[in-house]
């Protein structure tokens, strides 16, 4: 038990270490790169919370990754049901899914700005177009393994198509469902930060560029650490949610 507690430490101290060294030693004749240390930017950040600006600034950039994720969700496991289980319609959308799919997410910022203007509905846009094919394709894998023989005793005791699917179908894909859904919490909230450097005011994305441009680079290697340790914390609450659920 001892052992792999020191094993999980060991690898965040010698990255912070790194990191020290690699701005404090290796970067010491580099401006930026001096200022970028880990004591700067846990400064920066214990300032950047003084001034009431941390706590608006998490949240906003949360509000849109739960709402795109909500609707990545919602899309993404309706789409799944309909691919894993009608063939016809797999062969009909395979093209385009997989088209789809490899569009980076941000390549569609014009358009979204053009659909949606300013602000924070292209930023949840682009957040659910990231997110919607993970858990579309997890949610179609998971339908497609379901043992057939599940489908034909439901049939058989004539259970009518949406019993079958609320009653066989959900119960027996939510493992592929919540390895989707996670999944897509990853991308779409690397997707985010750059998707709030489009024309937005607020967010951890807009603060990286507000410091940026105001040369204090102690506070972009903050909200960079932020960024990190944020998403890290949703993956382990995630995990422990579902292994709770399932």
């Amino acid at each position: 038990m001892k052992s792999t507690l020191v094993l999980k430490l060991l690898a965040p101290v010698l990255a912070v270490l790194l990191w020290w060294w690699g701005t404090a030693v290796g970067g010491a004749d580099n401006p930026i790169l001096a200022n970028m240390g880990p004591v700067p930017a846990v400064n920066s950040l214990i300032g950047f919370a003084q001034s009431g600006l941390l706590a608006g600034t998490i949240g906003v950039s949360l509000y849109r990754l739960g709402l795109g994720l909500l609707i990545a969700a919602v899309l993404g496991i309706g789409i799944g049901l309909l691919v894993g289980s009608l063939r016809w319609f797999e062969a009909a959308s395979s093209a385009v899914v997989q088209f789809l799919r490899m569009v980076s997410p941000l390549a569609w910022s014009p358009i979204a700005v053009v659909l949606f203007g300013i602000g924070s509905p292209p930023v949840v846009f682009l957040v659910a177009i990231a997110a919607v094919w993970p858990v579309a394709l997890a949610t179609a894998s998971g339908v497609k393994a379901l043992d057939p023989e599940w489908l034909t005793l439901s049939k058989s005791l004539g259970a009518s198509r949406w019993e079958t699917i609320t009653s066989v179908v959900v119960p027996g894909i939510r493992g592929n469902v919540a390895t989707g859904l996670r999944l897509a919490l990853g991308v779409a909230w690397i997707v985010l930060v750059p998707a709030e450097m489009l024309g937005v005011d607020s967010g951890l994305g807009y603060q990286i560029l507000n410091a940026r441009d105001q040369i204090s680079y102690d506070l972009l290697a903050g909200i960079m650490l932020l960024i990190g340790l944020i998403g890290y914390a949703m993956d382990w609450l995630v995990q422990r949610a579902f292994r709770r659920w399932l």
